[in-house]
């Protein structure tokens, strides 16, 4: 039997995917191995959001694929008390490539998301190499070579490694430039609205960058033919445009859930838009350059030197010479400009990783390296002129750059990756002239080794950097077992609720270690349940959208929590001690989900949060404090400001002018609460551990924090370490009278459900008969909420001070509520799918239709049957004009 012959153009491309994803992955693995990063070495990779958000969202998809969530893909009860989750997956985990997390054990949940990250690098490596040899034929090992360098570019290194769902753009951008080029040949339709399909579903933010990015690409390929007419353009773009709109408008349900979302969610903080100096930006072409504020814009020196190469090449014609040269000028000029800044990031500048869309750039310059590559190796001359710009770069970037991003090797790796690139090239030249494959193999791996030791070297010194600068947080480990095992044995949802606690180890604590927690981190959270929960006294970082759990028996009785996970400081941070002890498990007892209150408030929530706590609990369970006293370091009276604030000046080094004195005063017996929402300071308690208070207006917000019980006089001292200046109000102290929180409890639960039943998208109860007033569902009043009580019509969701109720009827006969969940923007977005299926079924049934009237013959135009217009040339014919 005859073995099928794979076609020589096929053949190659797969061998530059192999080498192009081989060489990517082997360089960001040995970067890794080199810094001692996980998995590989002892240091962590789980910086800032990758392990306050990203693993956490991973590890919920494990247990969504598993059967093990709280929850379903519309809603999640494990975070925030009860929050969308459509929109989450959307924005962290809806890439084919996170499904992989499955096949790994949850407890390697660090190691599952690292592979996906290396897996993701090394098909971007190999999606760019294909579309190189698509644009124009060459040598298959310089393809890969190239694509492994977009693959491994400045912005995969410094930002998208740890923000694992950004490379699925990188993946995205050469697919889509895959998509125009097919739009301009007529080649494909199908494959094409698939692939925008899926790039926009695996990210939609950074697909829409890569979407921009494609578009520019369409217009150079389109100025590179000569006798292209305007018809010829009007047709290019008008299938780019179809594929595009039909791709993102299969997309829609999900889309706009996240879109919706986004505008329900806490504002969080704005960012202004400040260019970086040139010098920086040079500075940040070059191997070993770090730094979280410019744009990461490296490349290794054999890409780079081809790129700079083709301006001066002469066998590249001059037309593809000017319009590549100009789309690199442009998209460079474009990130240093507000207008076209903002437009690259959907008109609002981001916080933090400013430079979002810098791997356009660094596509489009390892296009424009191919183009000159593929027309013909450069001569000497040629070599001489980009290194010469090179030089200039470098030379720019050593006087005028700021001294702390580049590494002690940054120069010294130019000077010999530049040196071995050069080098490498004379050999091709004389390997095409003496016709020997050694000195082509020869060539190659010193080109190899260019690639994967600048890579390498550069991944491994951000490492060590990003490390030094950002929060990092440990991988699983001894703590997150602990957690996870105590929270199981405790966990009886939807009976009552187990929350995973205030000491924390991520933002995302619920996520990971399971349980049904009020800590929620996402930049989706809503804004009602974080203005809520800040009114009730929690606390919160990221601006407002990492809400922390609230550590309080009265709202652990207003959110039905039965069982509560304490465990020490982590001590992966080095402020904290090292420990042995234990998770363990305090219980209460609460009330169920739903409970009815005859009536609503008259007023809403006021400045203390301890009113705020039995406005909703809807009983008095504080007693009156006494006043409290507070004194400076030299023992004077600190009295309060005219909006009874009292101001404390803080210092690291002068521990005398920055320590306080405060005498809280609560009747005896009394749990004694403070809440200085705006102070960062160390409180030392009578008895106990020292007790930290983050407070940072406006990136950070303190919770009320538990000092201890009032002893028989009822005064409790605290020793105040102040560390930033900073002022609180008097009215700080809560005395929480726990006999009457008893009673409370007792009350709420006797007119409470007799039964619940909590889906994966929605609560129903009942009810004792006679109840009156509001069903009220210990979760956040968030959109998207439909109810009924007992026969009666569905309507909208209601706020009853922040949390979700159902108005029942005066009369008192409705015996059981419901409500269901659909997040906003579902239903429109299905009807936008719906239509853009639609658009799909008319394009293949108009091009049965052509094929059918032309009797089977093959449509001109080569677009399977779309009949918009005869195919032009090909594009490697029109770049080989004179």
């Amino acid at each position: 039997m005859a073995v099928p012959q794979i076609p020589l153009g096929a053949a190659n491309r797969l061998r530059a995917a192999a080498l192009s994803a081989f060489s990517a992955v082997l360089a960001f693995c040995v970067g890794d191995a080199f810094a001692g990063n996980y998995p590989f070495g002892k240091h962590t990779r789980s910086v800032n959001d990758l392990g306050n958000q990203f693993i956490p969202f991973h590890a919920h998809l494990w247990d969504l694929l598993h059967g093990k969530a709280d929850g379903g893909l519309l809603l999640n009860w494990q975070s925030g008390y009860g929050t969308s989750f459509l929109p989450d997956l959307g924005t962290y985990v809806s890439s084919p490539f996170a499904l992989l997390v499955a096949v790994f054990p949850r407890d390697r949940i660090d190691l599952a998301v690292y592979f996906i990250t290396v897996l993701k690098i090394g098909a971007a490596a190999a999606a760019m190499a294909c579309l190189l040899l698509t644009l124009r034929g060459g040598r298959w090992w310089a393809a890969g070579l190239l694509g492994a360098s977009y693959a491994m570019c400045g912005w995969t290194v410094a930002t998208a490694s740890y923000n694992t769902m950004w490379l699925d753009g990188l993946i995205a951008f050469p697919l889509f430039c895959m998509v125009v080029e097919w739009a301009r040949t007529g080649r494909r339709p199908f494959l094409s609205i698939a692939v925008v399909a899926l790039g926009w579903t695996a990210n939609f933010y950074i697909a829409y960058m890569a979407t921009l990015g494609s578009a520019l690409v369409l217009i150079a390929l389109l100025l590179m033919e000569p006798d292209a007419t305007r018809r010829h353009w009007l047709t290019a773009i008008g299938r780019a445009s179809r594929s595009m709109v039909l791709g993102i408008g299969l997309t829609a349900p999900l889309l706009l859930t996240i879109v919706k979302g986004t505008g329900l969610a806490y504002p969080g903080a704005d960012a202004e838009f400040r260019p970086s100096s040139w010098a920086d930006v040079f500075q940040r072409l070059l191997p070993g350059t770090y730094t979280f504020s410019t744009p990461a814009v490296y490349l290794d020196s054999a890409a780079l030197l081809l790129a700079f190469v083709l301006p001066f090449h002469p066998a590249v014609p001059r037309r593809t010479r000017a319009v590549w040269t100009g789309l690199v000028l442009a998209v460079t000029l474009s990130m240093q400009w507000k207008p076209t800044h903002l437009a690259w990031h959907a008109f609002a500048t981001p916080n933090g990783s400013s430079f979002r869309q810098t791997f356009v750039l660094s596509g489009v310059m390892i296009i424009a390296a191919w183009l000159g590559l593929a027309h013909g190796l450069p001569k000497l001359r040629q070599l001489g002129w980009g290194a010469a710009v090179m030089g200039v770069v470098a030379v720019i970037a050593a006087v005028g750059a700021d001294d702390n991003v580049a590494s002690p090797g940054t120069y010294p790796m130019l000077v010999i990756g530049l040196a071995l690139a050069v080098g490498a090239f004379v050999l091709l030249s004389r390997a095409e002239v003496v016709r020997s494959k050694a000195l082509v193999i020869a060539a190659v791996a010193a080109l190899l080794l260019v690639q994967v030791g600048e890579s390498a070297f550069t991944n491994a010194w951000t490492d060590r950097k990003r490390i030094e600068g950002l929060d990092d947080y440990a991988p699983w480990g001894k703590r997150e077992n602990s957690q996870a095992a105590a929270i199981a044995s405790a966990d009886d949802w939807p009976t009552y609720r187990t929350d995973p606690g205030r000491e924390q180890t991520v933002n995302n604590d619920p996520l990971m270690v399971g349980g049904q927690g009020a800590s929620y981190y996402s930049s989706l959270t809503p804004d009602v349940w974080a203005r809520t929960l800040t009114k009730l006294g929690g606390g919160w970082t990221s601006h407002g959208r990492a809400l922390q759990s609230l550590d309080s028996p009265v709202t652990d009785v207003i959110f039905s929590v039965g069982a509560r996970s304490h465990q020490p400081l982590d001590p992966h941070e080095p402020s904290n001690p090292p420990t042995k002890v234990p998770s363990t498990i305090t219980r209460q007892q609460v009330p169920p989900l739903v409970t009815v209150h005859p009536d609503k408030p008259a007023v809403g929530y006021g400045d203390s949060p301890y009113s705020n706590q039995e406005l909703l609990l809807g009983h008095t369970v504080y007693d009156t404090p006494g006043p409290i006293t507070l004194h400076d370091g030299n023992g004077k009276l600190i009295t309060p400001d005219a909006d009874g604030r009292l101001h404390m000046i803080g210092g690291y080094e002068d521990p005398k002018r920055s320590t306080y004195k405060l005498d809280a005063v609560c009747p005896a017996g009394d749990q004694v609460y403070l809440y200085m929402p705006d102070i960062y300071a160390h409180v030392q308690v009578p008895v106990g551990p020292k007790i930290r208070f983050t407070g940072r207006p406006t990136s950070r917000r303190a919770a009320v924090e538990h000092m201890g019980d009032a002893p028989a006089d009822g005064h409790v001292p605290l020793s105040m370490r102040v560390l930033e200046s900073g002022a609180f109000r008097t009215n700080a102290v809560g005395c929480l009278n726990m006999g009457k929180l008893a009673a409370a409890e007792q009350q709420i639960a006797a007119t409470a459900a007799t039964s619940e039943k909590v889906t994966d998208d929605g609560i129903s109860a009942q009810l004792p008969r006679g109840s009156r007033g509001f069903a009220v569902v210990a979760a956040p009043a968030i959109s998207g909420w439909q109810c009924s009580a007992g026969n009666g019509a569905v309507h909208p969701g209601r706020p009853y001070l922040g949390l979700l109720a159902v108005p029942l009827p005066a009369d008192g006969s409705a015996t059981s509520i419901s409500c269901t969940f659909t997040p906003p923007g579902l239903h429109k977005g299905e009807a936008v799918a719906g239509v853009s299926l639609l658009g799909v079924v008319a394009l293949a049934g108009y091009g049965w239709w052509r094929r059918r009237r032309s009797g089977g013959a093959a449509n001109g135009g080569g677009d399977g049957g779309s009949g918009l217009g005869a195919s032009p040339e090909p594009v490697s014919a029109a770049l080989a004009e004179g």
